[in-house]
């Protein structure tokens, strides 16, 4: 954990500005402005890019997965400027849980892969782009999206340690376990040899 430079305040103030950041459902907007429809009646109805993929625009995938990572990004880098790296975490870490859990949808929201990619790359690019390669080389082996997204999230806290980012590792490690518990559906699957490959129909 990060030296604690702020005031109680200043960092609950954080804590709100990422939680608000974080819970804005980007997948249901895009897919809207797309004319794609009611993200919740399309596939499991979830609000992140893997369902988004669902409908059948790659655009829209793609700029979802862009916007929910740089909403995690954003709120690390915003805090950091304007406050410290224990607001950074902070509010990343709150911009997470605002997106898995948004007070909007009633806290049913995203699995939280593509903001825990973003909030990792503003935290410690290297650490970012290290899980990012996980990701990319667990789901090219697997075939499978969340097997790459379970390995990727497990990954953060061994890179952040490897590369030299140590108060970087105990967020990693609450970030995990979130991404475990909201995939615990996909785990069930996986376990099961039932969990659709990349590209299945």
């Amino acid at each position: 954990m990060p030296v604690l430079e702020s005031s109680a305040t200043a960092l609950l103030l954080w804590a709100v500005i990422g939680y608000g950041l974080g819970s804005v459902p980007f997948g249901m907007v895009v897919t809207k402005a797309f004319g794609l429809g009611n993200l919740r009646e399309i596939g499991s109805g979830n609000i992140g890019t893997t369902n988004v993929l669902r409908t059948g625009s790659k655009a829209a995938a793609a700029l979802t997965l862009l916007l929910d990572g740089g909403k995690g990004a954003a709120a690390v880098l915003l805090a950091r400027f304007l406050a410290g790296e224990d607001a950074a975490q902070t509010a990343g870490l709150l911009a997470f849980f605002g997106h898995c859990f948004p007070v909007w949808l009633g806290f049913k929201g995203g699995k939280g892969v593509a903001t825990f990619l973003g909030l990792m790359l503003a935290l410690a690019w290297p650490v970012g782009i290290a899980c990012c390669l996980t990701w990319l080389a667990a789901a090219a082996v697997s075939r499978i999206s969340s097997m790459g997204a379970l390995v990727s999230a497990a990954s953060g806290a061994v890179w952040a340690l490897l590369l030299g980012y140590q108060p970087v590792a105990v967020l990693a490690v609450l970030l995990a376990a979130v991404v475990y518990v909201r995939h615990s559906a996909n785990i069930a699957r996986l376990r099961a040899g039932t969990e659709p490959r990349i590209g299945q129909k």
